[in-house]
């Protein structure tokens, strides 16, 4: 049986006509992947502090909305961020400034003395670090990131993806995160089909983002 899969390209193509032909706003799709990725943590249960760890880009946005919702069922959450604000899309943008009048913690991650102590203790690690558009090495500081989570001993749930690891072939960089859970939004990523991709992804969970089925069955078949 041929599993439906998305690459880097059919995401973007999806997000972008969910949008421009579907007339579903770019922030209803982040807002219903956020909450979809925190419905799966709490499915799996969450006993302490959730650390979530938030790049600059939409995969951050990401992450400012799964820590609302989980601050929501007054659970403990942490959220550590890295980029510039000039960098952070719109859409990412709005729920920085949700987020930021809630009362949920957040810390420049590049400014934290102690990474390993901010991480220390964690029940739960959440990677909203990069997203399916991402590809290479990464970068410092975000590559010295990836192993203070690797090794902080907390289960991990990656957004979408493990950072690090190339949507399309699976391949990783040399610095890429190991989760035990992977949240992936509307299908398999093209990568998480090559031999071995579990080590960094863990156990797969597909979350519906509110696409409408006419155009997700159209880019899954190819005809976008």
């Amino acid at each position: 049986m041929v599993v439906p899969t998305l690459s880097r390209q059919r995401a973007g193509v999806l997000d972008y006509r969910a949008t421009a032909d579907f007339g579903l706003p770019s922030i209803v799709l982040m807002e219903n992947a956020g909450r979809g990725v925190a419905e799966q943590l709490l499915q799996l249960g969450v006993h302490g502090t959730v650390v979530i760890c938030c790049g600059s880009g939409n995969n951050g946005g990401d992450g400012f909305v799964i820590a609302r919702h989980l601050d929501l069922r007054r659970l403990t959450v942490k959220v550590l961020l890295w980029g510039d604000d000039e960098r952070r899309p719109a859409d990412a943008a709005t729920n920085y400034q949700v987020l930021s009048r809630s009362g949920v913690p957040i810390a420049r991650g590049a400014d934290v003395a102690n990474l390993d102590g901010e991480l220390s203790g964690a029940d739960w690690i959440v990677d909203a670090l990069l997203g399916t558009g991402a590809r290479g090495e990464v970068r410092s500081p975000l590559a010295e990131t990836i192993t203070a989570i690797n090794a902080a001993g907390a289960r991990i749930m990656a957004v979408d993806l493990p950072s690090g690891l190339d949507a399309n072939t699976g391949v990783p960089a040399r610095h890429t995160i190991r989760a035990q859970h992977t949240c992936t939004f509307v299908a398999l990523k093209s990568g998480f089909l090559t031999p071995g991709v579990e080590q960094f992804t863990g156990q797969v969970h597909v979350v519906d983002i509110g696409a409408p089925r006419k155009l997700v069955d159209e880019v899954l078949a190819g005809s976008e």
